[in-house]
């Protein structure tokens, strides 16, 4: 269902497909009166727009998801709850009853990849390093976006620092990551810790998680702005999904530039 623009074109030339056809599969976005859908954005970013689900009806995230299948391989829904989920599965395998659709409750995610559809898996791994079980869910979105996008995900979960040797006794295969995405609430030390541990890129994600004082990530997230520690970024409150996009884009970046040396086009000084 992807339809790149040297395949279209190919398509016309062969007489396969139509120059109204054609024209449509290329235009730059959708509306759909209550959503402006971005069909370029794969093109230009290397992944299709993402749908946010909270605050929008079960029929606008299934009308917006229905439309992206139209042009993507992949379809990805954040912030979905099980209500809606079972609506929006239901219509969609009436009308796509070969594919798989996949809802994870705890993550609250709803994702589709076409089934024709052939992974190339960006090399090494994303650790996602979680502080504690309640801070799963945001974990779990951060480790889905980033595989939806094309890595391995290494989860290293329940390492927080009351008790500090989980975590040492996991500092090996957290260093070997290509990006490391640490989750926690409470007072967020963690992502400082771990940033003292490795030499990779960290991207701190605060939860909501945490007793009175903690203000529903507030501390978490001071506490990671102001980390002592080197090479740490930070993403907003519960935003699992920005550390996964964010990751994944780093990663891309490394396999374009390992791509460029193997295949010679990398700049030579």
């Amino acid at each position: 269902m992807k339809h790149s623009m040297e395949h279209i074109l190919e398509s016309v030339q062969k007489g396969e497909l139509s120059v109204h056809d054609a024209m449509e599969k290329l235009k730059p976005q959708e509306e759909l009166g209550y959503a402006t859908i971005d069909l370029q954005r794969e093109a230009r970013t290397g992944f299709p727009e993402v749908i946010y689900g909270e605050g929008k009806t079960s029929e606008q995230i299934l009308g917006i998801f229905s439309k992206l299948m139209e042009h993507h391989d992949k379809v990805l829904a954040t912030r979905v709850s099980s209500e809606k989920a079972s609506f929006i599965l239901e219509q969609l395998l009436l009308k796509y009853p070969d594919q798989t659709f996949f809802y994870h409750e705890s993550a609250r995610t709803f994702h589709w990849i076409h089934s024709s559809f052939q992974e190339k898996w960006k090399k090494g791994y994303i650790a996602v390093v979680c502080a504690g079980t309640s801070d799963l869910p945001i974990a779990e979105e951060a480790a889905i976006t980033a595989e939806l996008m094309g890595n391995k995900v290494e989860r290293i979960y329940d390492i927080g620092v009351a008790g500090i040797h989980r975590l040492l006794n996991k500092a090996s295969l957290i260093e070997d990551a290509n990006v490391v995405i640490v989750v926690a609430g409470m007072e967020g030390a963690l992502a400082s810790v771990v940033g003292g541990l490795v030499s990779k890129p960290v991207i701190a994600v605060p939860t909501s998680v945490g007793y009175g004082a903690s203000m529903n990530g507030i501390a978490a997230l001071l506490a990671m702005l102001s980390s002592c520690a080197s090479g740490v970024s930070v993403v907003n409150i519960d935003n699992g999904f920005g550390a996964g996009y964010f990751a994944a884009t780093l990663t891309n970046t490394i396999d374009q530039a390992i791509e460029k040396v193997l295949t010679g086009k990398g700049e030579h000084t």
